[in-house]
């Protein structure tokens, strides 16, 4: 108990004193003055993981990203087991973060850093998640490489490593871009256990024609529990039309640049006498090319040098050099299938072929299929062509022009 005197004060004094501690009072809920104690406190921060946190399974090519609600981004990281930071952007008003690499396979990444809520206060950010592992991870190739100049009739080849099952995903992860816009389609070859993905224009390309090709294979579920293993992209261009035309009864060969008599040679076809030597007809494809060549038919012969040999099937016809068959050519068929020239006519030829060029051989027994190889492309009639495609009834030609240039493709 205190010891001060009891003062008794007048009730209206005691009135005029409450009024003055409500003036007060009242003075301090308008005041917008500066000082801290004086704010509202605003909603605590809040961050949202994408994938969330302890996700297993995560495709590497998914989004990842950090999302802050009532407040901004401070600091912020993402890294791998070894402790490697993965790239990525923060968002202009510091609200999100989001990767801009793809990830790797079978790999745990941890998030790490701290946001500041409008109440001003740090909250961490922290977090894990884990990517799939596949049974396998299958490597592609495209058979046009980067600024190469092709033949008109080059189809653009996808071969996989092993055979796809998840086959319309693959023609929805691939684009072709062309400038100028070129019809074609997508076919998958049976005779290569579903791992072969060829596309072509409707009709021979335009010479000139832009083309880009992006496969975005990375991440890519094939099937049976295959991943693509990488991405791919080609940027090539189609060169000039020349069309060689081997008319087989008239034992001659006449090349066709950009619509205009090239040269007109004498030949000798294959002798037709047993199947293995027929040329076959339909439009073969120029696929390599070599000034010598040693050639196998077993048991005719082994090892034999030829000259300035152009190969046109993998069945083993080649436009090539022979002088033993010299007095044939031009009135005689001889050959065991191959279109044989003089050394002279061979040599002027050769530096004319172009991966991609047709070879349009016409009035032979057998015509070219399967059995000859894998580019037998063009004997392919076109409805039956555009039916070999996983995506039947979805528009598979090419809309687009003006080239897209390639993305480089990020770490792991």
């Amino acid at each position: 108990m205190s010891n001060r005197p009891l003062i008794r004060r007048p009730v209206a004094a005691v009135a005029t004193a409450l009024l003055a501690v409500a003036a007060l009072v009242a003075g301090c809920t308008i005041d917008r003055g500066s000082g801290a104690s004086a704010r509202s406190a605003g909603p605590v921060a809040e961050a949202t993981l994408a994938p969330a946190d302890n996700a297993e399974n995560v495709n590497p090519t998914a989004p990842v990203s950090v999302t802050i609600s009532a407040g901004t981004i401070d600091q912020i990281a993402l890294t791998n087991a070894a402790g490697k930071q993965v790239s990525g952007a923060l968002a202009p008003d510091k609200r999100s973060y989001t990767i801009t690499e793809p990830l790797g396979y079978d790999a745990t990444y941890t998030w790490s850093g701290t946001a500041v809520g409008t109440d001003g206060k740090p909250i961490p950010i922290d977090g894990s998640f884990h990517t799939l592992a596949p049974k396998n991870t299958v490597p592609a190739t495209l058979n046009i490489a980067d600024n190469q100049e092709v033949g008109i009739a080059a189809p653009i080849i996808l071969q996989f490593k092993t055979s796809v099952r998840n086959k319309a995903a693959v023609e929805k992860a691939v684009t072709i871009t062309t400038d100028p816009p070129t019809e074609g389609a997508w076919a998958w070859f049976p005779d290569d256990n579903g791992s072969r993905l060829h596309w072509r224009p409707r009709n021979y390309w335009a010479p000139g024609t832009a083309v880009h090709v992006s496969a975005q294979l990375y991440g890519l579920d094939l099937g049976a529990g295959n991943y693509g293993y990488s991405d791919l992209t080609s940027e090539f261009r189609i060169g000039r039309s020349q069309i060689v035309q081997a008319d087989a009864p008239s034992h001659r060969m006449r090349v066709v640049r950009d619509g205009q008599p090239m040269f007109d040679f004498a030949v000798s076809y294959g002798e037709g006498n047993e199947p293995r030597n027929v040329t076959r007809s339909g439009v073969h494809v120029v696929t390599e090319k070599y000034q010598d060549f040693m050639m196998s038919n077993p048991p005719f012969y082994t090892n034999v040098r030829e000259r300035w040999a152009v190969r046109i099937s993998n069945n083993g016809e080649f436009i090539h050099a022979n002088p033993e068959s010299l007095s044939a050519q031009g009135s005689a068929n001889v050959t065991n299938g191959c279109i044989n020239l003089s050394p002279g006519d061979a040599q002027t030829y050769f530096p004319t072929a172009l991966y991609g060029d047709p070879v349009e051989v016409t009035g032979t027994s057998i015509p070219l299929s399967a059995a000859d190889g894998d580019l037998y492309d063009w004997t392919i009639d076109w409805n039956t062509w555009a039916s070999m495609t996983a995506l039947r009834g979805t528009p598979s030609a090419v809309v687009s022009a003006t080239p897209v240039p390639p993305q480089p493709a990020g770490g792991r």
